[in-house]
């Protein structure tokens, strides 16, 4: 029996390669708004984020995500990042 296909996603700060139900996904939306993305399924432009608080500041202070997606990110986005730690 053959073992099932794991998706695997690179966390846009670390750099590391993760499973992609251990990373949360960012989105930007076809009409330019940025979301959390808890299913992994909405369509848009997405980059994976480790779920720790670390990652969710170096990413506030580098711009990485803004990079990413193309877009400035607003304060929302993080605090929402931050919500979903706890």
């Amino acid at each position: 029996m053959r073992q099932k296909k794991i998706p695997m996603r690179t966390c846009v700060i670390t750099r590391e390669k993760c499973e992609k139900k251990d990373l949360v996904r960012v989105v930007r939306t076809p009409e330019g708004s940025v979301v959390v993305d808890i299913t992994g399924k909405q369509n848009g432009k997405g980059a994976y984020l480790k779920l720790s608080l670390e990652v969710i500041e170096k990413a506030m202070k580098s711009k990485a995500l803004d990079r990413a997606l193309e877009v400035e990110i607003p304060e929302g986005v993080y605090e929402e990042l931050k919500k979903l730690l706890k």
